[in-house]
């Protein structure tokens, strides 16, 4: 077993090699970016070693940084981690040239799969099935265009070289594809350097169903069975479990063996998985991850093994820890991944500093993984994903409970974040009775989707509690009158009894309150009727209320004008307005185009001075692999251009002024 390893990653997959690592009695040394250099994985290793600037270009796929990191730190292997250069042949064989072992498979087996064209080619010589599609090298718009009226349309344009859900757009129609086919290759040739697409039939209902296959050295090669992956959001995977609902034996023995005949083909070796596409009681090789998955605790879950494991011991020549024949299902496991992203914008990503971050603990079959701690910031650098959120039970339903349970009481501030959506998913009638296809999440929007209701009145009665709470920590008093009532930021008044009104602002309204603070609470006058509320400090950092009697908690985060309740699972936000300070009347112009999310600007397609029609695109946008087109609401004259290419933007910056 290796004495030393690298990581070469960031993040929770690298904090999660490194509790492996740590377990085996194995050093650890990380890399890390400037914008990593206080990170969590940085802080878990034993040692680290800077590579390079904030882009990821610079830092984290830059080759020769790493090798030259690795062979300064006495590192023996350098295991990829997931993204980044954990599919790069190159990468593979450099390490190889340099004495490093990878902690992967061989440099042949990385490029027989990475091209998902050459991918498919060798899986139909097989006798694999596949989706109907093209997977030529012929990349001409011509013979594109011919390609796609014969596979006939809603159609799926795929990057070859990559995967996460980057460089995959979904065509309706021939009216579609040239625009289709400019942001795929785009987003392919800024996330893989390589901006070859595919084209295949766009299934209308399937399920994407995985196979974890594992080989050694040694000719040995199993699978630990499936992973269904099917509920996800632009085609990156949000909710994943194992083993997938209503497979039987018989199907899941044909797709395992279909999985290890692949692995074969190309002389695999260590960790690899072999994704489906199923529709009926069909199922299509869709491509091969020849690295390990992100959701890989679901199959640890089941299975009762540790992958990290397998793979240093499969690196370091072992044979396999267990043989097919020794493996077996063991209950029900569910992962979620928590991301820094909007929803209800199209799942943009946000950034920011974590403000709070509080994961559940203590709770019985329930797993966290992740990289981030509170404090840290989400930046437009790397992937948004805060964490993983894993739970096993004996079965689905125990499964579904406990996780559900843990995502009440996880709390984050700071970033927008989807963690509504899970929840919402996990508590839906359709994910309960396992009616699991690609398209969940875009079916069943308006319910998953839907904005938050009304603030609830015992989260009010929460936030003014804890900002008379914060007002009634002393303060610097003024010596020369240290009895001065002045002195207090309470409600106190001279003549008669006091009160403080407070205004707090949700998403849809403005609410006026008037608290009577009294020795252990206040009484809050409503329109109904007064409420008595009773509020002290918890052990836990909780604020413990009783609201006319009736006793509940709420963690509260108060931070200048904002304020975040955290009660019965749910957060609310609210905002605290000075009275003294005039409302800002002006709302963004209809002219003004503004920064959808956190960004680069990658190209400006327009001048000062030009005339532009409504859909006229202004810019392409890009933020964590994800290419935008930003257009013209209206009519108009481009009055100024306020970014130019290779821009840093902010959520909200102004880019294109139009007249």
């Amino acid at each position: 077993m290796f004495n030393t390893i690298l990581i070469a990653n960031r993040g929770e997959i690298a904090c999660r090699v490194i509790r492996t690592a740590r377990r085996l009695g194995i050093r650890t040394v990380a890399v890390h970016s400037d914008a990593d250099a206080q990170a969590m994985h940085v802080a878990m290793a034993d040692e680290s070693r800077r590579i390079g600037p904030a882009p990821a270009r610079e830092s984290y796929l830059r080759i020769e940084a790493i090798i030259e990191a690795a062979l300064a730190s006495g590192a023996e292997a350098i295991h990829p981690g997931y993204g980044f250069l954990s599919e790069n042949a190159d990468f593979a064989e450099a390490c190889a040239a340099a004495g490093i072992t990878f902690i992967g498979p061989p440099p042949g087996a990385i490029r027989a799969m990475g091209s998902k064209s050459a991918a498919k080619a060798l899986m139909e010589k097989a006798g694999v099935p596949l989706v109907p599609g093209y997977h030529g090298e012929d990349q001409s718009p011509e013979v594109l265009r011919a390609a796609a009226e014969r596979i006939g349309y809603p159609l799926l344009i795929k990057a070859s070289a990559g995967g996460g859900g980057k460089g995959m757009r979904i065509v309706e129609s021939a009216a579609g594809l040239e625009e289709g086919l400019s942001l795929a290759k785009g987003e392919a040739r800024s996330a893989f350097g390589d901006d070859h697409v595919l084209l295949e039939r766009y299934l209308t209902r399937p399920r994407h169903i995985e196979i974890q296959v594992f080989a050694d050295t040694q000719g040995n090669i199993v699978h630990l069975f499936e992973r269904d992956c099917s509920i996800q959001r632009r085609h990156q995977k949000v909710v994943e479990e194992a083993p997938a609902p209503g497979m039987d034996t018989a199907r899941r023995e044909a797709m395992g063996r279909a999985a290890c005949d692949a692995a074969r083909a190309i002389g695999y070796v260590g960790a690899g998985t072999v994704e489906f596409i199923a529709e009926g009681d069909a199922f299509h090789f869709m491509e091969m991850n020849t690295r390990l998955q992100v959701e890989h605790p679901v199959t640890e879950a089941i299975t009762g093994q540790d992958l990290v494991e397998w793979q240093l011991r499969v690196a370091a020549g072992e044979p396999l820890p267990l043989f097919q024949n020794q493996l077996g299902i063991e209950g029900h496991a569910i992962e979620v991944r928590l991301y820094a992203e909007d929803p209800a914008r199209d799942f943009a990503p946000s950034t920011g500093l974590v403000q709070h971050l509080r994961f559940p603990a203590g709770l019985e079959g329930i797993r966290v993984d992740t990289g981030i701690r509170e404090g840290d910031a989400v930046t437009i650098h790397y992937d948004p994903m805060i964490a993983k959120l894993i739970a096993w039970g004996r079965d689905r339903g125990a499964a579904i409970a406990r996780l559900s349970r843990a995502l009440d009481g996880t709390e984050i501030a700071g970033p927008a974040t989807n963690l509504p959506l899970l929840r919402a998913i996990l508590a839906s009638q359709a994910f309960r009775a396992a009616q699991l296809d690609t398209g969940f999440i875009a079916r069943h929007g308006g319910t998953l989707l839907a904005p938050p209701g009304p603030v609830p009145l015992e989260a009010m009665a929460a936030a003014v509690a804890r900002i008379l709470l914060d007002q009634a920590i002393p303060r610097a008093t003024d010596p020369a009158d240290p009895h001065s009532p002045w002195n207090a930021a309470s409600a106190w008044r001279l003549n008669g009894e006091g009160y403080q009104d407070i205004l707090l602002a949700d998403a849809g309204a403005t609410h006026s309150l008037r608290a009577h603070p009294r020795e252990g609470g206040f009484r809050l006058d409503l329109p109904d009727a007064p409420l008595e509320v009773a509020a002290r400090e918890a052990p836990d950092g909780t604020i413990a209320l009783s609201l006319d009697g009736n006793a509940l908690h709420a963690r509260v985060l108060h931070q200048g004008d904002s304020v975040t309740v955290w009660l019965r699972g749910s957060a609310h936000a609210l905002r605290v307005i000075d009275p003294r300070i005039p409302a800002d009347a002006d709302g963004p112009a209809a002219g003004r185009i503004l920064a959808p999310m956190p960004g680069k600007v990658l190209e400006v397609l327009v001048s000062p001075g030009e005339e532009v029609r409504r859909g006229r695109v202004l810019l392409v946008l890009e933020a964590m692999k994800v290419q935008m087109r930003i257009t013209a609401p209206a009519d108009g004259t481009v009055a100024a251009l306020l970014c130019a290419a290779g821009d840093l933007v902010e959520d909200g910056a102004e880019l294109v002024s139009l007249d």
